[in-house]
């Protein structure tokens, strides 16, 4: 296992969605593990909330509002200074609400890397910057977890504007010379996750001794198969993410992997086995009322592995951490 230890050269870095749920614990990684000054750019959307930053309110913290779907003009310039690294983390993400409105999706996720990228060649063209992408731009993984030299399938409006973001990045390396690295990151949990996504959810569910849906495919009343996801417990992104500033080579992809894969089904189980609770399970049939849902996704680790890099948390110690200090 390989946790970057505390860098001893200050730098400064920008980070987008710093209030959202990865970007919380990424900030507050940073600050706990280097010297750095963090600028953090927020929006304040459906799932930001400054609350995640309090822990870290410090000298070396700075806030900056602006919504990527405009372009930075010259008063958030200079709120922002000069930065060696760009961490850009901002995403609208669930692929609910994608499926009904499918136009903010492309507006936050493909314009909005337009206007970083724009901003970051004009006025920061030394600073590294990670573009950060998620494994359903893969599509469905019938068989085995893909690489990243593997073609995107995305299945749903998020996925491909999750994977037109990708794109871009490696259209602005290629043409601009920029130091873009492009990472792909399995399902998320942690504590401060919005209570809409499946563990938060499963906990919340749990406690109020209420069923809790799992997708599945049904025929009639038959369950017939359980969507599986690969795991990675919040705290692993920002050790991840640190070590690629370091080691990780200028227009590369990475996937970033978690140690478990698990059915949906199995993650609820889990949850009700930490709380001591008895599990009650209401199986929805996917097709009806999530088009576009992907029944696994699996993305394959060994290539930042062989870098140096894999987790040091579980998903079973991330589970105690969220159940103990609540969702």
């Amino acid at each position: 296992m390989h946790d970057s230890a505390p860098v001893a050269t200050e730098k400064r870095v920008l980070v987008t969605g710093a209030a959202g749920f990865v970007g919380g614990h990424v900030v507050q990684f940073l600050l706990r593990n280097t010297d750095w000054s963090v600028i953090c750019l927020v929006r304040l959307g459906n799932s930001g909330d400054l609350r995640r930053l309090l822990p870290s309110l410090c000298s070396r913290l700075t806030i900056v509002y602006h919504d990527l779907k405009y372009c930075l003009h010259e008063s958030i310039r200079e709120q922002i200074g000069s930065v060696d690294y760009v961490l850009h983390l901002a995403a609208n993400s669930h692929v609910d609400r994608s499926i009904a409105y499918p136009r903010e999706f492309f507006e936050d996720n493909v314009i909005g890397t337009v206007n970083l990228l724009d901003y970051v060649r004009q006025y920061q063209p030394e600073a590294r910057l990670i573009n950060f992408s998620t494994d359903e731009v893969y599509g469905p993984a019938p068989g085995p977890a893909f690489r990243e030299e593997d073609r995107f399938r995305p299945s749903n409006p998020y996925a491909a504007s999750k994977a037109a973001q990708s794109l871009i990045g490696v259209a602005y390396a290629v043409t601009y010379g920029m130091d873009i690295l492009n990472t792909y990151t399995m399902n998320i949990f942690g504590e401060g996750q919005n209570p809409e996504k499946l563990i938060p959810k499963a906990i919340q569910m749990a406690k109020l001794r209420k069923p809790m849906p799992v997708f599945a495919e049904l025929l009639g009343e038959k369950l017939t198969a359980v969507g599986s996801r690969h795991w990675l417990y919040a705290g692993n992104v920002g050790p991840a993410l640190l070590f690629l500033l370091e080691h990780g080579v200028k227009g590369e992809h990475y996937n970033i992997v978690g140690t478990d894969e698990l059915t949906n089904e199995d993650v609820v189980l889990a949850v009700n086995r930490f709380l001591k609770t008895e599990p009650l399970i209401e199986y929805v049939d996917w097709h009806k009322v999530r088009p576009g849902h992907d029944r696994r996704y699996a993305i394959d680790g060994t290539k930042l592995r062989k870098l140096g890099w894999s987790p040091s948390i579980g998903f079973q110690e991330g589970i105690e951490r969220i159940a103990l200090g609540g969702t």
